[in-house]
């Protein structure tokens, strides 16, 4: 007769420490946005991670409304560069994940 306890699955310290750090590290890098917390079935930190990037275009489109047209090439740049240090927190943040789980052990 099995427990409930032996049915349960891997706990989420467990599925963490058996992802490759450096598979989420990039998968957060390449396409953004947070794909590597769902390789890491970190479901908080990856809707985290999107409602600060939704925020972030929200805000942009907002902003950029009445913006003039000299202002366009600067106001994409400012864009990418949230964008592009969103990718660098949450990659650095997945692999420390990782490395911290492991090393608990």
């Amino acid at each position: 007769m099995t427990t409930p306890e032996s049915n349960a699955g891997p706990s989420p310290e467990q599925i963490l420490a058996a992802s490759a750090g450096w598979v989420a590290v990039v998968l957060n890098v390449v396409p953004g946005l947070g794909a590597g917390y769902l390789y890491q079935r970190r479901w908080k930190a990856y809707w985290l991670t999107s409602a600060v990037a939704t925020a972030w275009f929200v805000a942009g489109a907002a902003l950029g409304l009445n913006a003039e047209p000299d202002a366009d090439p600067q106001n994409q740049l400012i864009g990418l560069l949230g964008l592009v240090l969103l990718s660098a927190v949450t990659a650095s943040e997945a692999g420390l994940a990782v490395k911290r789980v492991r090393g608990s052990d």
